[in-house]
C-alpha cells in the first residue's frame, strides 16, 4: 500500500482528495493536516466521509509526513516549497496542487504570485503534472507541479493542433492569435469567505475577471509552447465566473493557416487522444456540457469548424476539482507508483 499524507485537508481540493483516495485500493491515508482544526475528526467536518475516513486532522509537526511514500499539498501557494527539501530528503514524493512547481521561470513566478521561490533547485527538476502530455516524465518524477484547472482545459484543447507528433511539423493554426474564453464554477475560488462567491453575489450572475492578466496565463503559454516544440505562443485568455459550484467550460478559437485548410480535424483529435483513459473526443457536431463530467476525472472535447471557414472552435469541459485538480493528482500518483492510470478514478459523472 502507498502511504499518503495530505497537507491542507480542509479546502475543496483537500476534501476531493480525501473522497478519491479513501476509495483507492492501493492507498493508505496516513495523515491529514490542519493547524486550525487539529484534533477534529475529518468526518465531523465532512460528514460525507463518515465510515470512509477515520483520521483526525493534525498539525504538520505531528503528522509524521516524512514516513509517507507521497504527500499531496492542497494548500495556498508557497507552502509546498517551504517543506519540499525535508520531504525529498526522507524519500517522500511530492504532488503540489498549488503553483509552487508549475512555472519554470522564477521571475515569472514572483511576478504573479508575489513571493520569491524558496527552492529553485527543486523547481528545476519538478515535472509539470499533465499526464496526457508528460506521462513518461511523471513516471520518473519526485516532484509534481500539478496543472491548474483552466490550464488543463486549454492545453488539452489546443494540443492536437500544435503538437509535432500530431501535425507532422506543419503549422495548421496561427499560434500568435489563440483565444480561450473560459468559465468556472465558484468552487474554483476555494473554500473561503469572500464577498464575490457569496450566494447573493454569484447566483443569477455571470462575469469576466482577470481580463488585464491572470496568473494562469503564463502557465498556459509555457505549456502550449512546450507542446508545440518550443515555438512561442500568443494567447488571449479571459476567465469568467459562472453561477454553478463545479465545472469548467473553455471555448477555444484558432485561425486556420493554409497548411491546415484541408485537414480532417475530427479525425486529428480522435487519433491524438486514442487510448487516453480520461479524454473523450465527442462525435462531430457535439456540444459537451459541464454536468457530463461532474464528479469524474473525464475531460470531454468537441471540435467545430463553423461554416467550413478559417476558424476552429474547440469546446472543452472538465470538473475543476477532479480533472482540474485532485483527480489529476491521483492520476499522476498512479503513474509515479507504477499503477494502472485509472486506479481509483473510475467514477461516473453525476447526473442530474
Amino acid at each position: 500500500m502507498i502511504k499518503v499524507g495530505i497537507v491542507g485537508g480542509t479546502g475543496y481540493t483537500g476534501v476531493e482528495l480525501l473522497r478519491l483516495l479513501s476509495q483507492h485500493p492501493e492507498v493508505q491515508l496516513t495523515a491529514i493536516t490542519s493547524r486550525k482544526e487539529a484534533g477534529m475528526p475529518v468526518a465531523e467536518m465532512f460528514p460525507s466521509l463518515r465510515g470512509r475516513v477515520d483520521l483526525c486532522f493534525s498539525t504538520p509537526e505531528d503528522a509524521k509526513l516524512t514516513e509517507c511514500d507521497a504527500v499531496f499539498f492542497a494548500t495556498p501557494h508557497g507552502v509546498a516549497m517551504a517543506q519540499a527539501k525535508e520531504l525529498l530528503a526522507a524519500g517522500v514524493k511530492i504532488l503540489d496542487l498549488a503553483a509552487d512547481f508549475r512555472l519554470k521561470d522564477t521571475a515569472e513566478f514572483e511576478k504573479w504570485y508575489g513571493m520569491p521561490h524558496a527552492c529553485p533547485e527543486i523547481l528545476a527538476e519538478a515535472v509539470y503534472g499533465l499526464a496526457e502530455i508528460n506521462r513518461e516524465a511523471i513516471k520518473k518524477a519526485r516532484v509534481i507541479g500539478l496543472a491548474g484547472c483552466y490550464p488543463t482545459s486549454v492545453q488539452l484543447g489546443f494540443a492536437p493542433l500544435i503538437s509535432p507528433k500530431s501535425t507532422g511539423g506543419k503549422k495548421l493554426i496561427d499560434l500568435n492569435s489563440l483565444i480561450s474564453d473560459s468559465k468556472s464554477g465558484v468552487s474554483g475560488a476555494g473554500r473561503k469567505a469572500e464577498v464575490g462567491t457569496l450566494m447573493a453575489e454569484a447566483s443569477d450572475n455571470f462575469k469576466a475577471y482577470g481580463v488585464k492578466g491572470h496568473r494562469h496565463h503564463p502557465e498556459i503559454c509555457q505549456g502550449l509552447s512546450a507542446i508545440a516544440g518550443g515555438q512561442s505562443v500568443g494567447l488571449t485568455f479571459v476567465p469568467h465566473l459562472t453561477p454553478m459550484i463545479r465545472g469548467i467550460h473553455s471555448t477555444l478559437y484558432a485561425r486556420i493557416l493554409p497548411d491546415g485548410k484541408d485537414v480532417d480535424y475530427q479525425s486529428l483529435f480522435e487519433k491524438f487522444y486514442a487510448g487516453e483513459p480520461f479524454v473523450d473526443v465527442m462525435p462531430a457536431g457535439s456540444t459537451p456540457e459541464t454536468r457530463s463530467v461532474r464528479g469524474s476525472n473525464a475531460l470531454r472535447i468537441a471540435v467545430h469548424r463553423p461554416q467550413g471557414g478559417d476558424t476552429l472552435v474547440i469546446l472543452v469541459v472538465e470538473d475543476n476539482l477532479v480533472k482540474g485538480a485532485s483527480g489529476q493528482g491521483v492520476q499522476c500518483l498512479n503513474l509515479m507508483f507504477g499503477l494502472p492510470e485509472k486506479t481509483g478514478l473510475s467514477h461516473i459523472a453525476l447526473l442530474p
